[in-house]
């Protein structure tokens, strides 16, 4: 009798300057692989104590961490926070090697296939700096998945020589909405304007000849 090893399932790596960056991003798209079975990971490398100077740093990390891990449910991918400082990212990655290695084991426990990460034209330098530290863990992975930037901040892109990557989000755009309706503490802080998700999944899903889409680019 022959007996069958059960195939792992796919792997999915999504990096996240902040609390809700990985829906606004690539919420979508996020939904749509869990619901194909596929493992999604996303990693958080900012509580955003910032964003409400106003309180405790504990309160706002346990506010922010917990509307994260309600939007993941949602979105059915597991969550994890790193604790960073706000706009000292790259210099915390570069100083702490135990950051560097846990990053590393993350990577070699999940075996992503595919890793999203912010795109370097999004003005904000968290994400600037989550692209770069993607960069650097790439080059010290023995097996490379496929890399792709996601947009946040940045309406229009101008990366227009790289591959690009589309995913038809019509059956999870509304959930995508649904996770990001978990974040009632960035209704105070940012408005982040609906319209701009709207426009940008018709315009994507027009791509693909669907209702809703979410573009990427592979720049790895």
């Amino acid at each position: 009798m022959t007996l069958h090893r059960k195939s792992r399932p796919e792997s999915i790596l999504v990096l996240s300057a902040h609390s809700d960056d990985f829906v606004l991003g690539a919420g979508g798209t996020i939904a749509r692989y869990a619901q194909e079975g596929k493992k999604v990971y996303c990693v958080v490398f900012s509580y955003g104590e910032k964003s409400h100077p106003w309180l405790k740093e504990h309160v706002v990390q346990k506010m922010r961490a917990q509307e994260a891990f309600n939007a993941s449910k949602v979105l059915g991918c597991k969550t994890t926070f790193l604790d960073l400082t706000e706009f000292k990212f790259r210099q915390q990655y570069d100083e702490r090697k135990d950051l560097q290695a846990l990053l590393l084991r993350l990577l070699e426990k999940t075996k992503p296939t595919k890793i999203f990460t912010h795109s370097p034209e999004d003005p904000h330098p968290d994400h600037k700096a989550v692209h770069e530290i993607t960069r650097l863990l790439y080059e010290q992975l023995p097996r490379k998945p496929e890399v792709y930037i996601y947009s946040v901040w940045n309406p229009v892109s101008f990366r227009t020589t790289l591959p690009a990557f589309y995913v038809n989000i019509s059956k999870t755009f509304s959930t995508k909405l649904k996770a990001l309706k978990m974040f009632p503490s960035q209704r105070i802080h940012i408005i982040y304007p609906v319209f701009l998700l709207f426009y940008r999944a018709i315009k994507d899903g027009i791509k693909i000849k669907a209702r809703f889409g979410e573009h990427f680019f592979r720049i790895l």
